[in-house]
């Protein structure tokens, strides 16, 4: 496939790559363009942010997770039939996964890609020396290719001149110059930037002032030239009707409700995708409103998000909590992670949830953050005891226990040690993973629903 595209990534984090990325995905979708948006690492916030810029799922490409050879067969998969492709970094453009040299970095992503980069560089507090930092990053590896720099937080006219000139005898091109600006209002809190679900209007509203921002100070026409200069990407298109095969028996299909709404943001665009192809019927419940779930429901998921932002407001919803604890008890199959498994237990910081698991949740001083290597410990709705997955913690929350009589998972990297539960068709546990990585996880979860309806 040969679709224009662009790696945003920068010297580290806070030097602006949202901001730029995300204005960037929506001046040029305001510009009529079909803009595919990506985000290199598992992060799931700021996928919110580019859907919400150009209409369409935003999607993750994490080498670590998925591996390196699934990059590029899922950039085609979402990028297909687009303009432009824009992929904001992760962290600074050569920082991985711990220990693991260019593993899952941006810079990885940007060769597998074979896509140009441009550097969003935070240059308040320098004049010259950005021509060494721009040339150290340039050179560090010839195959990632720079093809120019986004100055953020630029003071004045005097220091855009000189900021430009010593560029300029570094032969690097200046694509766009932002001014040091009050922050669009992205708020944050302690895991990133508010979810999109929790402030659509707010959201919509920074959205469009940060098209403003970018449109106001960078060269749309040079970046669009440069993402132009992406050669054809040799690789065919991921597709979930590829990766699994529907599960048989009667019709109607399985009913795979997920959650979602304010309290649970975070998924892949992909595991509904596979879900679907794997035979179900995937229907979204909110559980901070719905009273019920969805009818029909023989299958249950309950990813990522904020339950401890909203915990009151769940727990308050005590039919809805009911419905969950009765189909778990009947043995439905439930897939929590994270989020969802500390809906799942019996109380969240004091107030009363699911209480399908013996276990506690609160919350802590203490973030818990990192990519993870596991093996199945336990026989679940979800995997096989011995199926191996790579994924990633993010919370700043404890449960206690930690794990089970059964086990989710047995992490082997970085540290050893068993984590999560599995009861009767329940599995719940903190890590999350793709499941384009090991779809034979959404086909055995579909069987289940489909053997539990």
């Amino acid at each position: 496939m040969n679709v224009p595209r662009l790696v945003i990534a920068a010297p580290s984090s806070g030097s602006g790559k949202t901001t730029v990325a995300t204005g960037l995905m929506a001046a040029f979708a305001e510009r009529g363009l079909a803009v595919s948006p990506h985000k290199a690492g598992p992060d799931y916030i700021d996928p919110g942010y580019h859907a919400l810029a150009t209409g369409r799922p935003g999607r993750n490409l994490d080498a670590f997770m998925c591996g390196p050879e699934l990059v590029g067969p899922l950039f085609a998969h979402g990028a297909a039939g687009c303009d432009l492709a824009v992929v904001e970094g992760v962290m600074g453009l050569y920082d991985g996964a711990a220990g693991r040299g260019e593993l899952a970095s941006t810079a990885q992503v940007a060769k597998l890609l074979r896509a140009p980069v441009v550097l969003v560089v935070d240059a308040s507090s320098q004049s010259r020396s950005v021509a060494a930092l721009v040339h150290g990053f340039a050179s560090f590896d010839p195959q990632v290719r720079l093809g120019g720099v986004i100055l953020n937080k630029v003071g004045s006219d005097r220091h855009e001149a000189m900021l430009r000139e010593a560029l300029e005898e570094a032969g690097m091109p200046v694509l766009g110059v932002m001014r040091r600006a009050p922050q669009v209002a992205t708020p944050s809190r302690h895991l990133g930037l508010v979810p999109v679900a929790e402030r659509r209007a707010d959201a919509v509203a920074a959205v469009a002032a940060l098209a403003e921002q970018v449109r106001a100070g960078c060269d749309l026409d040079a970046l669009m030239a440069l993402a132009r200069t992406a050669p054809a990407l040799e690789c065919e298109p991921w597709s979930a009707e590829e990766a699994v095969t529907p599960v048989g028996g009667p019709r109607p299909r399985p009913v795979v409700a997920v959650a979602g709404g304010p309290a649970f943001t975070f998924s892949y665009a992909e595991h509904a995708e596979l879900l679907r192809a794997a035979g179900a019927e995937v229907v979204t419940f909110d559980p901070l409103h719905d009273e019920a779930l969805p009818e029909g429901t023989s299958g249950l998921v309950i990813g990522g998000g904020f339950p401890e932002v909203y915990a009151p407001e769940l727990s308050a919803n005590e039919p809805l909590r009911k419905a969950v604890a009765d189909f778990a008890a009947a043995g439905g199959p439930v897939a929590a992670e994270c989020a969802g498994l500390l809906y799942l237990a019996r109380s969240l910081d004091g107030k009363p949830m699911c209480g399908v698991l013996d276990a506690d949740a609160r919350m802590s001083e203490r973030l818990t953050l990192g990519y993870r290597e596991a093996v199945a410990v336990s026989d679940s709705s979800l995997a096989a005891a011995g199926t191996r997955l790579r994924g990633h913690e993010f919370h700043r929350t404890v449960v206690e226990p930690g794990a089970g009589a059964a086990p989710a998972w047995g992490f082997t990297h970085p540290e050893r040690r068993v984590e999560g539960f599995v009861r009767q068709g329940v599995h719940a546990s903190y890590l999350h993973t793709h499941w384009a990585a090991q779809p034979s996880v959404a086909r055995r979860f579909a069987e289940a629903a489909a053997a539990h309806r």
